[in-house]
């Protein structure tokens, strides 16, 4: 089975032309650029699917959620994530 690469732009402007196409069973790789971000295969009634769930109703609200406190860094992070970019193939 060959994966149809397709541009984001492409894939907006003809969303259900594509998805036409998965339906018959032809997968689509999602492309940035040249890099593949994404895969949209046909469905399959057998597969593990990921089930999204509401919260409990007794769960603390988001905004009520404590944030941990900030991390003291002896290093500067924006120059952390520079070099970090910079050492990627």
């Amino acid at each position: 089975m060959v994966m149809k690469p397709v541009r984001i732009a492409e894939l907006k402007s003809r969303l259900s032309e594509h998805l036409r196409r998965v339906r018959r069973g032809y997968p689509l790789v999602v492309m940035d650029r040249e890099t593949p971000i994404a895969r949209i295969v046909p469905y399959d009634a057998g597969s593990d699917v990921l089930v999204v769930r509401r919260p409990a109703p007794d769960a603390a609200a988001l905004q009520d959620v404590p944030l941990p406190p900030p991390i003291r860094l002896r290093r500067d992070a924006v120059r952390l994530l520079l070099e970090e970019r910079r050492t990627e193939p």
